[in-house]
């Protein structure tokens, strides 16, 4: 009898060893940092959330699971929203973390986007509202007017950067801190004073800055880009910037912009329409806004990229010496283009 006892203490405390080591030893199956568990207001099924753990491959001992949340009757508790699981989590701290919604807070990475499909696709792909709601959201001016923007100069209130949010948070609390974050940029660095000097608005600097932010990759000709573009809207002359042809024409793609392009409607279209366009053709890095705003003082009119296809411009006072250059630039454009037909490039 006492043998009897004594087995079956053993087998207590193995298997009270074994629960404890599946519980609360590491039970995740990869060997990422993290890995993300994506449950829906949907999905909330237990089920449907084994499953999604066992695709993803999240836990070792999907089983094990299963077994202490049902003792735990924490299968009904479970709340949608997205969690990230650590390396190396047990299965106690991830039941814990299931039951008390504690969703992990998702990066939002803006850096140069074009159009509102980029950013809809962008909120979509980490946090719940679909790129459907985003874009209703973004096309809606009463949805809009809270943040004094409209759909065309939604992006001015974007400063890329990266911003974190819980999975579920609402498109209202995303775009206020957008919002507050814009607010603080011009706060600092004495960019309200220099506005004030610049004889433009905060938009128009916004705008100018993202057609600067499209035409070259160089900090130093981004300066005196700004500059041809502040002269031309002082001078009452159209922008004339190909950037916004692209824009207008909704393909980035374009290399050469031929002449049956420019009578494009839009109004976008800068060779069509004097003044800027009614908003930013991307969203501007800060550096390039920060160039609009000290851009130097200059007499050019003009510019062309060089010849040479170094991605740098030369720039001009007078038509004249412009079109010597742009003529060298197409006459080298045209050798590369019939080249790299003929298969040489």
């Amino acid at each position: 009898m006492k043998s009897l006892l004594n087995f079956i203490l053993l087998i207590l405390f193995v298997f009270s060893i074994l629960s404890g080591w599946l519980i609360f030893g590491s039970s995740t199956n990869f060997t990422e940092k993290s890995k993300y568990l994506l449950i829906s207001k949907n999905g909330t099924e237990k089920e449907v959330i084994l499953k999604n753990l066992d695709d993803n491959s999240i836990l070792k001992y999907p089983f094990a699971f299963d077994l202490f949340m049902s003792i735990q009757d924490n299968w009904e508790k479970i709340k949608p929203g997205k969690y990230e699981v650590k390396n190396g989590q047990n299965i106690w701290s991830i039941a814990r973390q299931l039951k008390k919604g504690r969703t992990a807070e998702m990066k939002l990475v803006i850096n140069r986007l074009r159009v509102k499909e980029d950013l809809a696709k962008l909120i979509s792909k980490n946090f719940s509202p679909d790129s459907v709601e985003v874009m209703k959201y973004l096309g809606s001016n009463d949805s809009l007017a809270k943040w004094n923007v409209d759909s065309n100069t939604v992006f001015s209130m974007i400063i890329p950067d990266t911003y974190q949010f819980y999975w579920d948070a609402s498109l209202d609390k995303i775009f206020q801190k957008l919002h507050d974050a814009n607010i603080s940029f011009w706060a600092k660095n004495d960019r309200k004073s220099k506005l004030s000097t610049s004889q433009l608005s905060k938009l128009e600097v916004y705008i100018l800055a993202s057609i600067v932010d499209e035409e070259t990759n160089y900090d130093s000709d981004k300066y005196k880009i700004a500059s041809v573009y502040i002269n031309r809207l002082q001078k009452h002359m159209p922008l004339q910037a190909c950037p916004t042809i692209k824009y207008a024409m909704k393909d980035f793609t374009l290399t050469r912009i031929y002449e049956k392009y420019l009578s494009n409607p839009s109004l976008y279209n800068t060779y069509r329409h004097k003044g800027l366009p009614p908003g930013p053709i991307c969203t501007p890095s800060p550096k390039t806004i920060d160039i609009v705003l000290n851009a130097p003082k200059t007499n050019y009119l003009f510019f062309v990229a060089k010849s040479d296809f170094s991605g740098y411009h030369h720039f001009s006072s007078n038509f004249t010496e412009h079109n010597t250059y742009a003529k060298e630039y197409q006459k080298a454009l045209d050798i590369y283009m019939a080249e790299k037909q003929a298969g040489k490039n």
